[in-house]
């Protein structure tokens, strides 16, 4: 997504509506990072939507390298550069300057917040990384419920998502969902396998896409778990 909008031959509109998606799956990584440095709630916010804007403005973004690195530690590098800069930062603090019209979500942040609140014993690269797991998950999951809404099968993930990460089969009460959802025992086991390698595949997607080569998504993937298993 990066590389397409970073094209000269792109048009403006279609790397807006690029870095707008983008600012939307990404914002509380870089959101968090910037609570954890210090800065007011307000003006994270403000610093968050600002730097998105910046990429769109200044075309920072064309010279991202597929071959240099992980887009994770890309973004995040370019936010320490953005608030290092006295100019950018008096402009960011206009919301987007225009650019990027929707808020940021008022319940993800309030989520946010409650997640940085209890990270007391974390450095702001920490932080980061955690919210940039957390935020795979999210797109991860968010995937798996649209395809699982077309199928026809909304109800039947509602049951079956707190249990896709369950590190024990045990640990799934199968008696209990039967009854609520009126299938069988059996049944919901097929589902729940189905579903999680789904899930994984997904999330494997969601990695890959922001790594530079696919021999790198079992470390980025190991790396990002033990991130979540340390918080």
């Amino acid at each position: 997504m990066v590389l397409e909008a970073g094209n000269s031959t792109t048009t403006s509109a279609h790397a807006l509506s690029a870095l707008s998606e983008l600012c939307q799956i990404y914002w509380r990584p870089l959101y968090a990072f910037l609570r954890k440095q210090g800065y007011r709630p307000e003006d994270a916010q403000d610093l968050t939507q600002g730097f998105f804007t910046h990429l769109i403005e200044t075309r920072t973004y064309a010279h991202a390298d597929r071959q240099k690195g992980r887009f994770r530690s890309f973004l995040l590098g370019g936010l320490k550069h953005f608030i290092s800069d006295a100019r950018d930062h008096r402009r960011a603090l206009k919301r987007g300057g225009g650019i990027l019209p929707e808020n940021l979500d008022e319940n993800a942040i309030a989520e946010a917040e409650a997640q940085i609140a209890r990270a007391t014993k974390w450095q702001a690269d920490e932080v980061y990384d955690r919210e940039w797991a957390a935020s795979l998950l999210r797109e991860a999951l968010h995937r798996l419920t649209q395809e699982s809404a077309v199928a026809g099968k909304a109800e039947l993930l509602s049951y079956l998502t707190p249990y896709l990460a369950a590190a024990e089969e045990s640990a799934i009460p199968y008696e209990e969902m039967a009854q609520q959802s009126h299938r069988p025992i059996a049944t919901l086991r097929s589902d729940v396998a189905r579903l999680r390698a789904r899930y994984r595949a997904i999330l494997r997607e969601e990695v890959r896409s922001t790594v530079a080569e696919a021999a790198e998504v079992d470390e980025e993937l190991r790396y990002l778990c033990r991130v979540l298993a340390a918080a």
